[in-house]
């Protein structure tokens, strides 16, 4: 998977954690593997876990029904797995990306917030989204004419296709899809074209992945929105990673007349909720009223399993820690403050 496929880097968060050494005899599996692989173990009574190490004094497993697909290379460890719990898991480096039974909640809120709340978008732009779950949901959207995603690696999608149909439902041949082999951070510095909005379905900030939280790129991305457009970002789980939604409102906030963050839970994504960031020069498009949303939605024609025009409007009302960490970011960003090192 490319730093540009979607998910997380561990995400979010904002930096990719080594596995924990030493730990207490009493928290070791009882393992056959274990420490030979940290990813995969088969435990004693035969079953085997995947094991997820993002956040240093913490990990979590799944239980593996099948490895459909092991890639260990020099740079990385790619793993597919059908898991007892989350259906088909993908894993990059023993961090989870997608998982296709709790998908939807991801890409439904990255997907139908920003839409929906604009209610006349017709060209759509994804970074990343090389599993094909963000364009799936953004072309549901019969209002949208124009779907362009920009992948850097043309063998994530050939990987999709193969393995996560589940989650991109065949959406790289609509005919609205324009895929566009590229880098991202590169397309939205070159491109002339403007969108209503704008998806950052990225990794974490880490590695490759890391210019797609700079303020270069979002200043490239705000050139890149029409007048009245936005642009949202996945900013991983505030409780875990402050930081980075922290980092993403204090570039926002001097870009944007409205730059905040909503929210969604994502069970995989361990941690409560996950943050999606928010940046417009439009203020009324985060303040659409309930009635206005809940007749866009019926006019669009089809069902979700998380998103809905009341889930949409609540999303955007804050925990005080996380409104604390966007006052943070916001504030930083005033002129005469001094930030850290960004």
């Amino acid at each position: 998977m490319s730093e540009q496929t979607g998910g997380r880097s561990k995400q979010g968060k904002p930096s990719r954690k080594s596995p924990v050494k030493d730990k207490p005899e009493a928290a070791v599996p009882d393992t056959v593997s274990t420490p030979l692989d940290e990813i995969l173990t088969e435990w004693r009574d035969g079953t085997l876990w995947y094991n997820e190490r993002l956040h240093d004094g913490f990990y979590c497993a799944y239980q593996v029904n099948d490895v459909v697909f092991d890639s260990k290379t020099p740079h990385q460890r790619l793993v597919v797995a059908d898991t007892a719990t989350f259906g088909r898991v993908v894993s990059l480096d023993g961090i989870t990306q997608v998982t296709t039974v709790d998908e939807y909640v991801y890409h439904e809120m990255l997907a139908h917030v920003p839409i929906l709340a604009h209610g006349k978008a017709r060209k759509v732009l994804i970074i990343g989204g090389g599993d094909g779950g963000m364009a799936e949901e953004v072309l549901k959207h019969r209002s949208v004419r124009q779907l362009t995603m920009v992948e850097i690696d043309s063998g994530v999608i050939d990987f999709a296709r193969a393995h996560l149909a589940a989650v991109n439902q065949g959406c790289f041949d609509d005919p609205r899809f324009n895929l566009v082999i590229a880098d991202g951070r590169k397309f939205v510095a070159q491109t002339r074209d403007k969108f209503d909005v704008i998806i950052v379905d990225s990794t974490d900030p880490v590695g490759p992945g890391e210019v797609l939280f700079t303020s270069g790129f979002y200043a490239d991305c705000r050139k890149a929105l029409k007048k009245k457009g936005v642009l949202v970002t996945q900013n991983g789980v505030p409780f875990f990673q402050p930081d980075e939604l922290e980092h993403t409102i204090f570039n926002f906030a001097g870009l944007f007349k409205d730059a905040t963050c909503y929210l969604g839970v994502v069970p995989s994504y361990i941690g409560g909720f996950m943050a999606f960031g928010w940046g417009s020069d439009n203020k009324d498009l985060r303040n659409v009223k309930l009635k206005t949303l809940k007749r866009r939605f019926k006019k669009a024609g089809f069902k979700t399993r998380y998103y809905t025009p009341d889930v949409h409007k609540a999303a955007f009302a804050l925990p005080g820690f996380i409104g604390d960490i966007v006052n943070t970011g916001r504030n930083l960003a005033r002129p005469g403050k001094k930030s850290a090192s960004r």
